[in-house]
């Protein structure tokens, strides 16, 4: 039977590469038809590939490489599936099995780059530990036979050699930027040499969205199948502020001001891969019980690594929350070509002055940065105002005031 290639997705128009992060599979083993064979990064999006069929596997690219859409990168040999149950019966019997790799093992494999497999192991009935990992990643490079160092006559060098670092391996941990990192460097750096970044600030009393929280979050939680949070108010709110103050909701394309009259709102999800900002479809449409279930998805699906392109694409504004870090305050970058993002921050408990009066409020404190050229001083006051206002009295979410 014919080997099945298997080859880098298709992945949108903008994407022609990406690094195969991690292998979830070994070279040889059996794999089942739609099992997830590897992850693929790029300057987007991470995701997977999967099997096309059943059978026995070969790879074709080390971890860490950069492979080009429609490059094959393994085969499989559909052949060799009906036999897979037999030959792995005899190898589970073998002395000589090769244990599997432990976690710490993998994440050493992903970061360097290096076959566990490639490995001679120190640990029980010669399993390869995170020591022997990090120990190969230390080594100088091994010499190539029959390769002239031009800088030393009749002596032989690498074809490549790779410059290693002699800081103790269990000192510092050095690894190649992933493309979605250095995406995410690139649009920030851009957005503040391109944009007049600004950033106003205000102050949010929670105390009546968290009267509302607990009196309905049982009830909420069992209509809705999830918790109500706090980003569903901040995002009706920041729709309600892009109505009455429409500059916010604008772009630039070369030499025109676009207005949008649409309410795609992104909102900022941390993953291990770097910051990653779905968007929420249609937000003046939606109730809160139905942001909440999309917030759910979206960063369920960013965290999993299963978001698409289609999942990133088209927001008119960005909210980010460095609250849930601990956050007191911070100038969040716009998310261009967005002209402004929302920075929600920690809720604490201050002394705030409420009809002459001391008293101790939840209080979090709001910053708006936008940009300059397309929205003035009394524009981001007024709009962060609108915020404040529909956060401190929700019913003004109900009514549209």
């Amino acid at each position: 039977m014919a080997l099945l290639d298997v080859k880098i997705p298709a992945l949108g128009e903008s994407i022609n590469s990406g690094i195969l992060a991690q292998w979830h599979v070994q070279d040889g083993d059996v794999v089942k038809k739609d099992q997830a064979l590897f992850e693929l990064e790029t300057d987007k999006i991470t995701t997977e590939g999967t099997a096309e069929a059943a059978g026995r596997i070969t790879l074709k690219v080390a971890v860490g490489a950069e492979v080009k859409i429609g490059e094959i990168v393994a085969q499989i040999d559909p052949g060799a599936a009906a036999a897979a149950p037999n030959l792995k019966s005899q190898i589970s019997n073998s002395k000589s099995e090769t244990p599997p790799a432990s976690p710490a093992v993998r994440r050493v494999a992903a970061e360097t780059g290096i076959n566990p497999a490639t490995v001679a192991g120190t640990g029980k009935a010669g399993r390869v530990t995170k020591g022997d990992m990090l120990a190969a990643a230390s080594a100088p490079p091994a010499v190539v036979a029959g390769v002239a160092d031009p800088g030393h006559p009749g002596s032989t060098s690498p074809a490549t050699a790779p410059i290693v670092s002699a800081v103790d391996p269990a000192r510092q941990t050095r690894r190649k930027m992933t493309p979605l990192r250095q995406r995410i460097a690139q649009r920030l750096i851009a957005a503040q040499h391109e944009a007049a970044m600004l950033t106003t600030f205000n102050e949010a009393d929670m105390s009546a969205v968290i009267a509302l929280r607990t009196k309905y979050q049982e009830e909420f939680t069992k209509r809705h199948g999830v918790k109500l949070g706090f980003m569903a108010f901040f995002v009706k709110a920041v729709v309600c502020a892009l109505k009455e103050v429409p500059a916010v909701n604008t772009q630039i394309d070369g030499d025109t001001i676009v207005e949008n009259h649409f309410f795609d709102v992104g909102v900022a999800v941390s993953t291990e891969k770097g910051l990653m900002v779905p968007v929420i479809r249609d937000c003046d449409l939606l109730s809160l019980g139905e942001v909440e279930i999309a917030l759910a998805g979206t960063a369920k699906k960013a965290r999993e690594g299963k978001i698409t392109l289609s999942d990133l694409d088209g927001g008119v504004f960005t909210i980010t929350n460095g609250g849930v870090f601990g956050s007191l305050l911070s100038t969040p970058i716009i998310n261009s070509p967005q002209c402004a993002i929302l920075g929600m921050h920690a809720i604490q408990e201050r002394p705030v002055v409420r009809d002459g009066q001391i008293v101790i409020r939840p209080m979090m404190y709001l910053a708006l940065s936008y940009d300059h050229r397309l929205v003035d001083g009394r524009e981001a006051v007024t709009f962060l105002v609108k915020v404040k206002q529909a956060i401190e009295d929700p019913t003004r979410l109900m009514l549209s005031v």
